[in-house]
């Protein structure tokens, strides 16, 4: 009999990471998947399970406007408890570091349930940045069973705090993700319409994400500043930002870029464009975690607007810079890139870190053998 492994996410990075480990369950003689949303990030979410061909066994649907941390945590534990007494999976499998990745796996952890922690052992050592985020991965550690860790890093930041055993070292799925992607993608057939304020070919165009909690308030604030003196500075430069639905976000930037014909805002792009513009872009400038990741798989420099990161490995290579939230930071570190075609070609050329597009496989392989053998104490 198969074993089942319920995959738990809620939020749209999960869903790309753990799209295609959801696949290679699918192709294993000794395993079946059981998708389960939270939906944590609803209008994000199903536009991924459309792409990657996955339909959920579970939908939870726990999102609620104006949610707090607190209320979110206490309403995916309670869902967690009645579909994991329902269900009795062997193992859960949950990615990242969001709220459905902590309390899913401490619901399983009170049932007993072996927990598989895919992007084990990113850490920044600084509980409070990222906001909740950080806190949420290193409480994951301690709560999983096996931890999947993208890169030789990852694995010292475990043995760091003890943990050594059942740590597999697989590279970031979200390459297996975006290599896939990439093959599928007929860039023909993306939405135009999309991208009609947009010209790739008479601009520099500069991809921009930033919404994370830490940045609320003046980060945001010196962001856009950032952003704003970036396109006076360079007249062959446009800025394009997919801008997240937060209110406070939204409050910090439009009114910075309004008036400004190269400076466009747009409403959240689907995963497919994202990639799209991703690979039309000049270079990216980002506080998110995932596109540290993607961009430098495909030759795109990575400017992060952040104090730190748990992925220093993109920085180390060179295909990253870790630039501050500050105006001045962001600005320098922009034009020396725009300005510079040596320090453009060096990051642009510099090797991915964060893998092969062989994760899922490698998981559901640790997967197979942890339960083709005498299982461990799971206390």
């Amino acid at each position: 009999m198969k074993k089942r492994v319920m995959c738990v996410f809620g939020t749209r990075p999960e869903a790309v990471k753990l799209a295609p480990v959801v696949h290679a369950l699918h192709r294993s003689e000794h395993l079946e998947p059981i998708v389960t949303l939270t939906a944590q990030h609803r209008e994000m979410l199903d536009q991924m399970l459309k792409w990657f061909g996955i339909t959920p066994d579970h939908d939870l649907n726990l999102m609620k406007h104006g949610q707090t941390l607190s209320d979110l945590t206490a309403r995916v534990i309670k869902a967690m408890d009645e579909i994991l007494d329902q269900v009795n999976p062997d193992m859960i499998l949950v990615q990242g570091d969001t709220v459905t990745v902590m309390a899913a796996s401490l619901a399983a952890f009170y049932k007993k349930i072996p927990v598989g922690h895919v992007e084990a052992g990113l850490r920044t050592e600084d509980r409070y940045n990222p906001f909740p985020e950080e806190m949420s991965r290193r409480l994951t550690g301690r709560l999983a069973t096996l931890h999947f860790a993208p890169t030789p890093l990852a694995v010292q930041n475990l043995a760091k705090e003890g943990i050594v055993d059942n740590v597999f070292q697989t590279g970031n799925t979200v390459i297996d993700a975006l290599l896939d992607t990439s093959r599928r993608l007929d860039e023909s057939a993306v939405d135009q319409s999309l991208f009609a304020d947009v010209d790739f070919e008479k601009y520099r165009v500069l991809l921009v994400t930033a919404h994370r909690r830490e940045n609320w308030g003046q980060g945001m604030s010196e962001i856009a500043l950032a952003l704003r003196a970036i396109a006076e500075e360079f007249p062959d430069v446009q800025i394009f930002y997919p801008i997240h639905k937060n209110r406070i976000v939204r409050e910090s930037i439009e009114p910075v870029f309004a008036g400004h014909k190269r400076l466009i805002c747009v409403e959240p792009l689907d995963y497919v464009p994202f990639v799209y513009a991703m690979r039309k872009c000049n270079f990216v400038l980002t506080d998110s975690g995932g596109i540290q990741e993607e961009a430098p798989a495909l030759g795109k420099p990575v400017l992060v607007m952040r104090t730190n990161t748990e992925r220093p490995e993109a920085v180390t290579a060179g295909a990253a810079k870790l630039v501050g939230v500050m105006k001045d930071g962001i600005v320098s570190a922009a034009r020396e890139l725009l300005n510079t075609p040596e320090s453009y070609k060096s990051m642009s050329s510099a090797v991915n870190p964060f893998g092969d597009g062989e994760a899922s496989k490698r998981i559901v392989t640790a997967i197979e053998e942890y339960f083709s053998s005498e299982r461990p104490s799971t206390d």
